[in-house]
């Protein structure tokens, strides 16, 4: 028998019964509808919790505080150096690395005419600001590259510049211009006499250039609101300069040596979110102290994904339900036919065909009930988004959901896969369903079956 033969026998024997077929499909339709209505819901939650932490910080992004290590100390963590960071960089799925380095404070001045920036100075690698989700407001990125020292100020970076003759002059960033203006006037960056009376000459003054003004965002840290970048390399130049200018001798505990570098903040971006565990684990492994949004998000998934499975376990009982159905279906089906089954078994039909007409019937209710039961769960994931905004949002869990049509803010999202999935699934019970039918079918007796009224 051809397939297209035993397609044709299919959709014919189905629609003899359209009644009990279109019920028996209706239970299945049901059972998929509710399994993918659930899932959903448990994925919305799932994706809003993700949406809130992203606004309390970078999901891929791993601080590490190196609190117990020291060099020349009896800890056993060892130096948080060049040659660790770059030990962390080859680690797999580490997109971008920088330390993150605070000047200290009354070491370096940026100056602007009678104006002086001494707020928060970091020396990073210019390269990796971007990478670590650092937005500029204008202006361009420093890559790290300039001859020239480079300053990348935070959104307020401009209104913290004072004038030393006018200490109570105050510039509000909330009204009014800053006191400087960054990309037409002219700036200098110096190191700063440790005893200005003391000293006979000035600290030697070089020209910078302000590259451009980061958006502020308070998630991302103070440094994006009122700091000031340069890069690392031109941050302990400066250092040096500063030992060198105020005679700090290369022996005292205070001297700046570049060879006993021991970063005490590092910065780490991981290509996804979902390999920030592996490498935040092998970083704990070496002794430091880290800190990222997975341990807020991971126990947090871990809840959604419990959920999930509620879920779509009291949406696997429909579907049960509706297996159940199919086989009684099936079963209806052969002893209405029992006598065609016979004569189409002394006709020759081949008992492999005979069985694949009915699992073919079966799948098909399946498969049928299934489609429909996905369409239907669309316009369910619609009307509950639509309501999200008001009280279901709250009986949902109001603190995860905002309402709205964000994507972020959804109650209930279906992906792909669980499109996918549910088809399968209900395909396959209806597969299985009607395979003890089916094997029924093919063990009936010829000579009985073709007597049979």
């Amino acid at each position: 028998m051809k397939i297209f033969d035993q397609i044709a026998m299919c959709l014919q024997n189905l629609s003899r019964r359209k009644v009990r077929t279109a019920l028996t499909t209706m239970g299945v339709v049901i059972g998929t509808c509710a399994i993918v209505v659930m899932i959903s819901l448990g994925v919305g939650l799932q994706k809003s919790q993700e949406a809130m932490l992203a606004q309390m910080g970078d999901l891929t992004k791993i601080e590490i505080y190196n609190y117990s290590g020291g060099a020349g100390g009896t800890s056993s963590v060892p130096n948080l150096d060049d040659s660790m960071i770059e030990q962390i960089a080859a680690y797999d799925h580490v997109d971008v690395i920088t330390p993150v380095v605070q000047a200290e404070w009354g070491k370096i001045n940026i100056q602007c005419g009678d104006y002086i920036y001494q707020d928060s100075i970091y020396g990073v690698y210019p390269e990796a600001l971007e990478k670590l989700g650092y937005v500029l407001k204008e202006g361009k990125y420093p890559t790290g590259k300039e001859k020239d020292y480079t300053i990348l100020f935070g959104e307020n970076g401009p209104y913290s510049f004072y004038n030393p003759k006018n200490p109570e002059e105050w510039h509000d960033p909330s009204s009014g211009d800053p006191p400087v203006d960054i990309f037409s006037d002219d700036f200098t960056i110096s190191v700063n006499a440790q005893d200005p009376e003391g000293n006979a000459k000035e600290p030697e003054k070089y020209d910078a250039t302000v590259t451009g003004v980061l958006v502020g965002d308070w998630n991302k840290g103070y440094e994006t609101v009122y700091g000031a970048f340069l890069s690392i390399d031109q941050l302990y130049k400066l250092y040096q300069e500063y030992d060198e200018f105020n005679g700090i001798s290369s022996t005292s505990s205070s001297a700046f040596n570049p060879r006993k570098i021991n970063y005490n903040r590092v910065y780490v971006k991981v290509t996804d979110m979902k390999y920030v565990d592996e490498v935040e684990t092998k970083i704990k492994d070496l002794g430091y102290d880290t800190y990222s949004m997975e341990t807020v998000r991971k126990p947090m998934q871990e809840q959604a994904n419990k959920m999930m499975l509620i879920l779509g376990s009291l949406g696997g009982i429909s579907l049960l339900v509706a297996a159940m159905g199919i086989t009684n279906t099936m079963i209806m089906s052969i002893y209405e036919r029992t006598r065609e089954i016979g004569i189409m078994k002394v006709l020759g039909c081949v008992i492999g065909d005979i069985r694949t007409v009915f699992l073919m019937e079966a799948g098909l209710i399946g498969f049928g009930g299934g489609v429909i039961g996905v369409i239907l769960s669309f316009a369910i994931s619609i009307v509950l988004n639509v309501l999200g905004g008001g009280g279901l949002g709250g009986l949902m869990g109001g603190y995860y959901y905002g309402g709205g049509g964000d994507a972020a803010t959804q109650i209930s999202v279906i992906p792909i896969w669980l499109v996918g999935l549910a088809l399968v699934f209900s395909t396959l019970i209806g597969l299985v369903s009607g395979f003890s039918p089916a094997n029924r079918a093919v063990k009936i007796s010829a000579l009985e079956a073709i007597k049979h009224e």
